[in-house]
C-alpha cells in the first residue's frame, strides 16, 4: 500500500502538524521542502517534544526525526518494512525527493491486548445534557446505534480490557436493565452509590477489589488514542495517576491587540489560535490511591489527584490531540461524536 497524503510542508508549526497527523493512518507524516524529505514526525514524537517543554507554536521540524529510515525502491521498502516494526517507509531518489511511501499491505489499526480492569463512573445526573437526561441516564444517551457507555466499553474491549466495574446512582436500574438485556455480554460488577459522591468518591467501593493498574473513566468521554502507549508511559514514568489531557484549539474571531503604556500598541494578531490542555476525565490509576479515599465522602477525582501530589506521589499528564477525544457531555458535541464514529 502506498500513499502521498503523508507528506506535509516542513514550515508548519507543531500544532498544524498535529492536525495533519490526525488525518492519516498510520499516525506519521513526512516533512518536505519542495519534494525533498527533511524529517519524519509521529504522534509519539510530538508527545515527547511537548513533555520536554516544547510549544505547539514551535516549528514542527523541532519535534521531528531528522534521520528517518528510507528506501531507494519498492522492493527495498518492503524488505525494510517487514524486517522490523516499521509503520511507513518513504521511497526516496538520490537527490532526496520522495517518490512514494510504502505503508504495508494491511493498513488496518492493530491493538495490543492489555488485560487491565476498567472502572467507569456512571452515577451523575448529566445536567449538561438536560432535557435528555430527565428521561434517560447519561450512560444510555444514544450516539448513533449505541449508547455512549457501550461505545466506551467496546473501545476498551478492543484493547483486551474486558473487566468492568461501573459505579451507578441516578436511574441505575435503567442502566442495569439495558446491559442485562444486551445481546453483547459484558463482564460487569455494579457498585451502587447510596448518595452522590462526585466524580471520584465512588471509588471508595473499590478498595481491596483491585490489585493492579486500572483505567478510570467518566461515562461521557470516548478516547480514540492508543491505550497501550498510554499504559506504557504510565508504567515507565512510575506514576500513581496519569491524567489523559487533550489539546483544545480555539480561534479568536477578531484581531487581538496587545496594549502597552499610554495606549501604545505593542503587537497585533489577526484571529489568533489558542491552545489549552484540558482534562478528558480519563485516567490510569494505581490501587494504592484508593486507600486514601474516605468512605462515603463526596470528592472530585481532580481533588484526589491533588491529594496524591501533596503526599509526594508522582502524577503526570499524557497529552493527546483534540481529535482523539470525543466528549458528549454537552449537547453540541453529540452530533460531532456521531459523525466521527459513523463517518456521516
Amino acid at each position: 500500500m502506498t500513499s502521498s497524503g503523508h507528506c506535509i510542508e516542513a514550515g508548519l508549526t507543531v500544532r498544524d502538524a498535529m492536525k495533519e497527523i490526525d488525518n492519516v493512518t498510520p499516525k506519521i507524516v513526512f516533512l518536505v521542502v519542495g519534494k525533498k524529505l527533511a524529517a519524519s514526525l509521529t504522534d509519539g514524537d510530538v508527545r515527547r517534544f511537548l513533555l520536554k517543554g516544547g510549544q505547539l507554536t514551535d516549528p514542527a521540524l523541532d519535534a521531528a526525526n531528522h534521520h528517518p529510515l528510507t528506501a531507494a525502491n519498492r522492493q527495498e521498502a518492503e524488505e525494510l518494512y517487514h524486517r522490523r516494526n516499521y509503520v511507513a517507509i518513504p521511497i526516496v531518489r538520490q537527490n532526496g525527493e520522495i517518490v512514494d511511501i510504502y505503508l504495508g499491505e494491511d493498513n488496518s489499526e492493530q491493538f495490543e491486548a492489555l488485560s487491565i480492569p476498567v472502572v467507569m463512573n456512571a452515577g451523575g445526573r448529566g445536567t449538561r445534557l438536560e432535557p435528555y437526561t430527565k428521561i434517560l441516564p447519561k450512560p444510555l444517551i444514544p450516539v448513533g446505534e449505541l449508547p455512549i457507555a457501550e461505545h466506551i466499553m467496546r473501545r476498551f474491549e478492543a484493547f483486551g480490557c474486558c473487566q468492568f466495574s461501573i459505579i451507578v446512582n441516578y436511574k441505575k436500574e435503567l442502566i442495569k436493565a439495558y446491559f442485562a438485556d444486551s445481546e453483547q455480554k459484558y463482564d460487569i460488577t455494579w457498585y451502587d452509590e447510596e448518595t452522590p459522591l462526585g466524580t471520584g468518591g465512588g471509588l471508595c467501593y473499590l478498595k481491596g477489589k483491585l490489585n493492579g493498574t486500572f483505567f478510570f473513566t467518566n461515562c461521557d468521554n470516548l478516547l480514540l488514542s492508543n491505550y497501550a502507549s498510554i499504559l506504557r508511559f504510565h508504567r515507565e514514568s512510575h506514576n500513581v495517576i496519569t491524567m489523559i489531557c487533550a489539546y483544545k484549539n480555539f480561534v479568536i474571531p477578531y484581531g487581538v491587540v496587545h496594549m502597552g503604556l499610554d495606549g501604545a500598541i505593542e503587537s497585533m494578531q489577526e484571529k489568533p489560535e489558542l491552545s489549552y490542555l484540558t482534562n478528558t476525565g480519563i485516567y490510569l490509576v494505581e490501587p494504592e490511591v484508593l486507600e486514601d479515599i474516605e468512605d462515603g465522602v463526596p470528592i472530585g477525582f481532580p481533588d484526589i489527584l491533588e491529594k496524591q501530589r501533596a503526599k509526594g506521589r508522582k502524577v503526570a499528564v499524557y497529552p493527546v490531540s483534540e481529535n482523539e477525544w470525543l466528549d458528549m457531555g454537552q449537547l453540541e458535541e453529540l452530533e460531532r461524536m456521531r459523525k466521527r464514529l459513523y463517518g456521516e
